[in-house]
């Protein structure tokens, strides 16, 4: 999605939920700083190996509700030839690497703003999962203590306008994201694993960042 296109989404947003635009400009900033900082690191080998492993793909974007565990089970026998498949990628939103970890499944990628377990994502990430790590306004702590922690397999992105190495996809919660990046990067078809946009147990907040989750992931599958 092109910057131009997702703005105004991004102006809705921030209006809705009282976000600073300033602050995550600001993260923005402090991510490419910090990549740029890596040792070895660099930003398209890393988009193309986000391309390769997702273009022509049925994607499996495993959101983190309840139901993901249920959903797994049902298709447990996909999933489990996923792993080296030219036909699958699996996508994983932040909290749901641990979902899949738990249950014997490395993700090929996962999208994090880094709320899920820290220690599970640098798991994944050093055994091949390409973490692609979302830089906001409130997690600017985390992205100091984390991005370097991380190895190569790494890529930014922000909600704000991106800069060289830290890019727009588009989407606002990690798994719309996911889906934004699958899109993006081609995938023959996107399929989701444990979402529930009607899920009771939330809070009001997460409760309305479900309902852009649904708005924005209905208007582009």
């Amino acid at each position: 999605m092109r910057y131009r296109d997702w703005e105004p989404l991004y102006a809705a947003i921030l209006q809705d939920f009282g976000f600073d635009r300033a602050k995550d400009e600001a993260a923005a900033r402090i991510a490419s700083e910090l990549l740029a900082a890596k040792r070895g690191w660099a930003a398209e080998p890393v988009k193309e190996a986000i391309e390769t492993r997702i273009r022509g793909r049925r994607a499996f974007i495993c959101g983190n509700a309840p139901c993901l565990a249920r959903d797994l089970k049902t298709r447990a026998q996909e999933l489990e030839r996923a792993s080296g498949s030219t036909d699958i990628v699996v996508i994983a939103a932040d909290g749901a690497t641990s979902v899949l970890l738990h249950d014997g499944l490395l993700p090929d990628i996962v999208c994090t703003d880094l709320d899920g377990t820290i220690a599970d994502i640098i798991a994944a990430n050093r055994l091949g999962t390409i973490v692609v790590v979302h830089a906001h306004g409130n997690n600017i702590p985390l992205l100091k203590k984390v991005l370097p922690v991380l190895n190569e397999n790494l890529l930014c992105t922000t909600q704000s306008e991106p800069l060289h190495t830290v890019f727009n996809f588009g989407g606002f919660t990690d798994g719309d994201r996911c889906v934004f990046l699958a899109q993006e990067c081609g995938a023959r078809s996107i399929e989701l694993l444990g979402f529930d946009f009607e899920d009771p147990s939330v809070t009001e907040r997460k409760r309305k960042k479900l309902q852009w989750a649904e708005r924005l992931i209905s208007a582009i599958l």
